[in-house]
């Protein structure tokens, strides 16, 4: 099982308001109890911080804001010694605007050599006034921002998929396949497992930059060509003795397009955003588990289960809405949410991944039952989507929040005691019940669920990697075995139906009615 570390929001060990290697270091043994496999880190890069660091300055050094690079290495050291893998994010699709290289591309003007590891084109129009292309971004907006020459006369444009600040990088240049080889290098140098790999589809744009049309290929998303790219990251990782890992992020809703990132050759694994973004229906979540299976079969591959990250609505909130679905474009403030009936969902939604074949991925705070923060002042936001959207989309900021450790206010044991600032974002006062303290030790909570599901999928051996056959259930009911012996339901009817013949209740995310299940409610049986 992998753990999802936001850094800036973990744990505050230097009294900023802000979560740092220090916090995290402090927290390992937190992390170990819980009986994760490995941590995935969100970047921690230096960065301007225009899209949270994934506007990368150096792709080899630790942000100030989060520590040293010594820091980091002595993390990765700690956590291995308690047998815990490190994930670091790369973002190989663009950097920020302060990289050298773009500085550099700014600074020598229209020949500068640098330009041409990134997209500078010359606008339309007599004057050159208009974008090269009417692409709309990942965040919403135009793609292309114009420079100004160095004699202050105006420039060529350069593109960006997502913001201004995060100019892409061209692939099809050498010096970037090489840049990137590099830096993989590095941090498996470090000891670092694994890479997960954000905006894994985009690296590679169409030169001809043709207008986006339903009748043709996409000009930027899923080129072929960057499989080649994958090819040579898996050449590398392979060259590293034990297991080094690659995890794409990829958006992808043809099964078979996804499944080509993970072939023998190219990633190990991807996330699975069609389970992450599923409705709370029994007929759904079937379909997206198996095309999961099915898509992953042919390459071998482990599927990957994921219920929430950092850029997504927490479950916990999603669950409790008429429209259980996840999607960027229908994101929007002011839907109303039960969250007595979205924590009931997430605790059975937590069995029900958790049972699946393959590898589960945990964001921080789902093991907490926390809710997405959907009442943050306007002016305390930072993420780009919030503004770039025209304040439609709510932004991310509100499954970012910091996680609550202890106490019964504000900031919860996040920062130390008598830090003299808050945290970055505000924590609700109603965490006082969500806090790791308040939960510890309570059998009816849902970090006390997490650690025992966790404990019991790693000492089962039906679960993990293997197979998954259904078995016949009631109407918007899911019932499956995993051999040997064990069965799992998920009740998403209206109605407590009966429990099936079994030698032993493993666990329940909810009390049962006598030998009944009730609905949102799931459970794990031995079974032989």
């Amino acid at each position: 099982m992998i753990y999802q570390v936001y850094p800036r929001s973990f744990a505050d060990g230097g009294g900023d308001g802000i979560g740092d290697i220090a916090g995290i270091r402090s927290r390992l043994h937190y992390l170990s109890e819980l009986g994760i496999d490995a941590i995935w880190f969100s970047p921690w890069y230096p960065s301007p911080m225009a899209d949270a660091g994934y506007d990368v300055a150096d792709y080899r050094d630790i942000d100030p804001v989060f520590g040293t690079l010594a820091e980091a290495e002595a993390l990765i050291s700690e956590a291995q010694a308690l047998g815990i893998r490190t994930i670091v994010d790369v973002v190989p699709n663009h950097c920020s605007d302060a990289h050298p290289w773009f500085q550099a591309a700014l600074a020598g003007g229209p020949d500068a050599p640098e330009r041409e590891l990134f997209w500078f084109r010359p606008g339309r129009g007599p004057n050159g006034d208009q974008r090269p292309t009417d692409w709309v971004g990942e965040f919403g907006g135009p793609t292309w921002t114009r420079t100004v020459n160095p004699d202050g006369t105006p420039g060529d444009w350069y593109l960006h998929l997502f913001a201004p600040e995060q100019p892409d990088f061209n692939w099809d240049h050498p010096r970037v396949r090489a840049e990137f080889e590099d830096v993989l290098r590095f941090w498996f140098d470090r000891g670092v497992d694994g890479i997960r790999i954000d905006s894994a589809g985009l690296l590679v744009k169409d030169g001809t930059l043709p207008e986006t049309r339903p009748d043709r290929p996409h000009p930027f998303r899923d080129l072929d060509g960057v499989h080649d790219i994958y090819r040579s990251w898996r050449r590398v990782a392979d060259s590293y003795p034990g297991d080094r890992a690659l995890i794409g992020e990829v958006w992808l809703p043809d099964r078979q397009r996804f499944a080509n990132y993970l072939r023998p050759d190219e990633l190990h694994a991807a996330f699975n955003f069609d389970f992450l973004g599923c409705a709370w229906d029994a007929s759904a979540l079937r379909e997206s588990i198996d095309g999961t299976l099915s898509a992953h079969a042919p390459v071998g591959a482990p599927a990957t289960w994921v219920l929430s990250n950092h850029d997504v609505t927490r479950h916990v909130t999603r669950y409790g809405r008429e429209d259980t679905r996840f999607s960027f474009a229908a994101k929007r403030e002011g839907i109303p949410t039960d969250l007595e009936l979205g924590t009931r969902r997430a605790r059975a939604a937590a069995l029900l991944s958790l049972a699946l074949p393959g590898a589960a991925y945990v964001y921080q705070g789902e093991e907490l039952g926390l809710w997405e923060v959907e009442d943050i002042p306007y002016e305390l936001r930072q993420d780009p989507m919030w503004e770039r959207s025209g304040r439609v989309d709510p932004g991310r900021d509100g499954c970012r929040v910091p996680l609550p450790w202890a106490g019964d206010t504000p900031p919860f044991g996040f920062s130390p005691d008598g830090a003299a600032v808050g945290p970055w974002l505000p924590q609700p006062a109603d965490w006082k019940d969500r806090t790791v303290r308040a939960q510890t030790g309570d059998p009816h909570s849902m970090l006390e669920l997490y650690r025992e599901a966790i404990a019991i999928r790693r000492s089962e051996a039906a679960l993990g990697d293997g197979t998954l056959t259904w078995l016949p259930a009631p109407d918007r009911v899911l019932a499956f075995a995993r051999e040997p012996g064990f069965t799992c339901l998920v009740n998403l009817s209206a109605a407590a139906v009966p429990l099936p013949g079994h030698e032993r209740l493993l666990l329940a995310s909810g009390p049962l009615d006598d030998d009944r299940l009730p609905p949102d409610t799931a459970v794990w049986l031995r079974t032989g």
